[in-house]
């Protein structure tokens, strides 16, 4: 026996070496292989043979049974070893054992293609972007013709296809393009084996024929209908047994090609099966005269039927209709009316209000001809000062509920997400106290191999990329000037932050003082108590100072590290954030914020 190639032997031994995940990468090698230009017939049949021997070609119908959205290179990968699997078994001369080679392993590979389809047909229609309808499509054309190849070079596994269940759920299918690529691989067996339809059993058979006849009637598509025609033209033409099934048992395929298939674009292969089909319907013709006199009695029979149930209901229409009509003229005359009666009311409320403000106003014309002529001020000032008070009441009021109205969708918001936030505490500690404390590992060292290579890789690396060369006086006087940038940076942060503390004590000094000023009383009714507040300002003093105090007293109970970043502050330097927080809640112009 001929030395083994060395290039299947590599393969042979990488696979042998390599994990379940890496071994259809490695397979795909076998396609350079088998493609090699410089190969005669007898050194491709060799390099079969080697494949074969050395069980590649059983690795690559194992792998085609794998879930390939989790291997490197995705369904193209499934597809190119389903194309390297039938170039190798097409041309194949098994002189070991080759029964088992026949009967046993090229069954199993035209199954395994068969679910490999399934899959991708799947895939291909729950895909929704284009492009990867496109690469599922290309795909699943690819493994078709991968199957046409192989039963075109084994002849006798046609009959093995069209009794695969895979290969019937393939064909049964409504998307238009997996569709038509189905039927044409039913094409290529027929035209492989012409008889094989007569070797299936019969459910297989009818399976088939009343696909094909569904398509044709359940779609409009002038593709899957040329694609179906052609299909019953062949079988028509092959067998004789085969067109008197097709009259038979579809009596109404005729009509239906004759009527829905005509002027599609293949008339011609749509009149040479309909004329097959009149020529088997040729000696039953009396009995089709007599089905189509029965069948226009029939017609005639319930067409008159339906007519005297049409007109017996007629009354009743009539009646309905009139009713109808009758409650929308009664209701529009009410809706009329209703209208009528508002707009009454609504001017007698308006008159009766007229006439309420005018004997309020004479009521009160009489009141002020009672009234003494030195009580007339005071008298018009309670009323002032009453109406004024009622005024803002109803002002107040409706302040108050629209504002609680719109702050009732934030509390709501509010608790709703605190009850959230304390199930999901609860579900994580639960989650904490379940989780078990996985025992310490040790970490595995590396291998002497392993080491040389993360050697070789670092001395790449820094051969790549070099480190920059710099001197010690460089890198010094880089330091120095670091220093020197990084304290002018802390000086001016310290200097502005001085400056705001200014400001906001300012700020809340003159505010303070506005208010005071708002709610000062008159000249006339001021006393010695309202000037000693105004010419001292030991009250926005204290209140500073005091704010001042709880802030440096907030700031010395932060943990440390909320100090962090803090190393070049002074002590008696308050943070921002404090300051802020703390000056946020003086009394500024008369509001306190909470």
């Amino acid at each position: 026996m001929a030395a083994a190639d060395p290039r299947v032997l590599a393969v042979a031994a990488r696979v042998a070496e390599s994990g379940e995940r890496d071994v259809p990468a490695l397979l795909l090698a076998l396609k350079e292989i088998l493609h090699s230009p410089s190969l005669g017939r007898k050194e491709s049949e060799k390099i079969k043979q080697d494949i074969y021997y050395y069980d590649l070609a059983q690795y690559c119908v194992l792998v085609l049974s794998q879930d390939f959205s989790r291997v490197r290179g995705g369904w193209a990968t499934a597809a190119q070893l389903a194309e390297i699997l039938s170039h190798c078994c097409v041309g194949l001369e098994v002189k070991e054992d080759p029964e088992e080679f026949y009967t046993k392993f090229l069954p199993s590979a035209i199954d395994n293609l068969l679910l490999l389809g399934r899959r991708l047909q799947a895939r291909f229609i729950r895909a929704v972007k284009d492009e990867e309808k496109q690469d599922f499509l290309r795909c699943f054309r690819t493994v078709t013709d991968a199957i046409c190849w192989l039963f075109g070079g084994h002849i006798q596994l046609t009959k093995h296809v069209l009794q695969n269940d895979h290969f019937l759920q393939l064909l049964v299918t409504d998307d238009v393009e997996t569709a038509v690529t189905m039927m044409s691989v039913l094409h290529s067996i027929l035209g492989v084996n012409s008889s094989v339809l007569l070797q299936v059993d019969e459910e297989t058979l009818h399976s088939v024929l009343d696909e094909l006849v569904y398509k044709l009637s359940s779609t409009t598509n002038p593709v899957i209908g040329n694609a179906a025609t052609k299909l019953l033209l062949l079988i028509a033409k092959f067998c004789k047994q085969l067109l008197n099934l097709l009259t038979t048992r579809y009596k109404g395929l005729k009509v239906l090609l004759s009527k829905q298939w005509t002027g599609k674009g293949f008339d011609r292969d749509l009149s040479q099966l309909l004329d097959l089909l009149y020529l088997e319907q040729s000696s039953g013709k009396k009995e089709m005269q007599r089905l189509h006199q029965a069948s226009c009695i029939i017609q005639a029979a319930w067409r008159g039927f339906q007519t005297r149930k049409r007109l017996k209901k007629l009354p009743q229409a009539v009646t309905i209709l009139q009713r109808s009509f009758r409650a929308k003229r009664e209701q529009e005359r009410q809706h009329l009316e209703k209208q009528k009666e508002d707009e009454a009311l609504k001017l007698q409320m308006q008159l009766q209000r007229q006439r309420a403000m005018r004997l309020f106003h004479e009521r009160q014309l009489a009141l002020l001809e009672i009234i003494h002529a030195s009580q007339v001020n005071k008298h018009l000032q309670e009323t002032e000062v009453k109406s004024a008070l009622t005024i803002q009441r109803f002002w107040r009021g409706y302040r108050a509920r629209r504002s609680f109205h719109q702050q009732r969708q934030s509390l709501k918001e509010y608790k709703a997400a605190v009850i959230i936030q304390r199930a999901a505490c609860k579900f994580l500690e639960k989650q904490r106290s379940k989780r078990p404390l996985s025992p310490w590992k040790d970490p595995k060292g590396l291998t002497d191999e392993q080491r040389l290579a993360l050697q070789q890789k670092v001395d790449d690396y820094i051969k790549l990329h070099p480190a920059s060369q710099m001197s010690e006086e460089m890198s010094k006087e880089l330091h120095m000037q670091a220093q020197e940038k990084l304290a002018q940076f802390m000086l001016r942060s310290k200097l502005d932050q001085r400056a705001a503390q200014r400001r906001e004590t300012l700020l809340a000094q003159v505010n303070t003082d506005v208010e005071l000023l708002m709610n000062a009383p008159q000249l006339a009714e001021t006393t010695e108590k309202d000037l000693a507040v105004f010419m001292s300002r030991s009250v926005p003093v204290a209140t500073k100072a005091k704010q001042s105090h709880s802030a440096m007293l907030k700031y010395a109970r932060w943990p440390w590290w909320k100090k962090l970043g803090d190393e070049f502050v002074e002590d008696d330097v308050i943070p921002d954030d404090a300051l802020n927080a703390e000056v946020g809640s003086l009394f500024i112009g008369g509001r306190k914020s909470y």
